[in-house]
């Protein structure tokens, strides 16, 4: 169960990075940081922020924090696959060999 919840914390971060980058994007297409869609998105973000932020404090009234913080790592590799799919972002080889090496310190953390 608390894994469960764990990964949901660690896709609630990567969301909330993926909407901060929107929260940009429209400020600089709006040349304004105050623009409404600009701070729409910012909203949204902190909220989802927010919620993962008192879910993980849950996580860790339950769970050592050394056991489960490694598994944030896996915002790590949820980030840019988001951001190739949404904002089309391109990545060189050796960074997806960089997250193949975090996915392997992760299996490894997993079974210590």
């Amino acid at each position: 169960m608390i894994e469960f919840v764990v990964i949901i914390c660690t896709l609630g971060i990567a969301l909330g990075q993926i909407l901060f980058k929107l929260s940009a994007n429209a400020a600089r297409q709006a040349d304004s940081f105050f623009a409404t869609s600009a701070l729409l998105w910012l909203i949204f973000a902190l909220a989802v922020y927010g919620v993962a932020t008192l879910v993980w404090v849950w996580v860790l009234q339950k769970a050592d924090l050394g056991r489960v913080y490694p598994f944030m790592a896996v915002s790590f590799i949820l980030v840019p696959l988001l951001s190739y799919f949404v904002f089309g972002e391109r990545f060189s080889n050796y960074y997806f060999l960089g997250l193949g090496l975090v996915v392997v310190g992760l299996i490894v953390i997993a079974r210590g």
